[in-house]
């Protein structure tokens, strides 16, 4: 079975555990909680709707249901932070609430468009260094992207633990991957000129 499968459901149902988590906890009247269902679930949407139009390879692929499971669980962790939002009733000022909307629609743009730019040049113009367009000054914009988002939602919490579950994300599976796909494009005898120039994962600083 596809790791996609497992990435796309757990995605897809945060719409409504976070609903749940809203009337549980009688959070009707707390527009944080509603803005946080919105934002989260509706990228789960999006996700799903990516996945359909421009899949990324790595998740087509076949996996055990164990790691599969595990992949389902480790991505449940950030439910975290609308558990901590409902949980403790958490009520941010507009201004927060604007700055994180604003930063997880950045981040939106920034990863959707970086994959849709590498499906399609893959499609295009298959086994060619990608060098251009929202990857000509970072090499994974896309996993900017998914920071901004990921980080707006830790935010909205006004919690420690949420960032903190960001971070081990970060630590553990994102840049590893990362430095896993620099070592990969090696092979191609311009990329010691693309990585001189380019950031590995965040614009202007790293």
């Amino acid at each position: 079975m596809k790791m996609q499968y497992f990435i796309s459901s757990q995605k897809g149902v945060t719409v409504l555990v976070v609903f749940l988590m809203i009337a549980i906890f009688d959070q009707w009247q707390n527009t944080t909680a509603w803005v946080y269902l919105a934002l989260h679930g509706t990228y789960g949407f999006l996700w799903i709707l990516k996945s359909r139009i421009f899949p990324d390879s790595k998740f087509e692929q076949p996996t055990s249901l164990g790691f599969a499971l595990v992949i389902w669980g480790s991505l449940s962790l950030y439910w975290i932070a609308p558990l901590l939002l409902t949980s403790q009733g958490v009520q941010v000022p507009g201004w927060y609430i604007a700055l994180c909307i604003s930063m997880y629609s950045f981040g939106v743009f920034f990863h959707f468009a970086t994959d849709m730019q590498k499906y399609i040049t893959l499609q295009l113009r298959p086994g060619q260094l990608i060098t251009g367009g929202m990857m000509s000054r970072v090499r994974n914009m896309n996993y900017f992207g998914e920071l901004l988002i990921y980080f707006a939602l830790a935010l909205l919490a006004a919690h420690w633990l949420p960032l903190l579950v960001l971070l081990a994300w970060i630590l553990f599976y994102w840049l590893p991957n990362m430095y896993k796909k620099d070592q990969s494009l090696s092979r191609y005898a311009d990329f010691a000129d693309y990585k001189r120039r380019t950031k590995l994962f965040i614009p202007y600083i790293y």
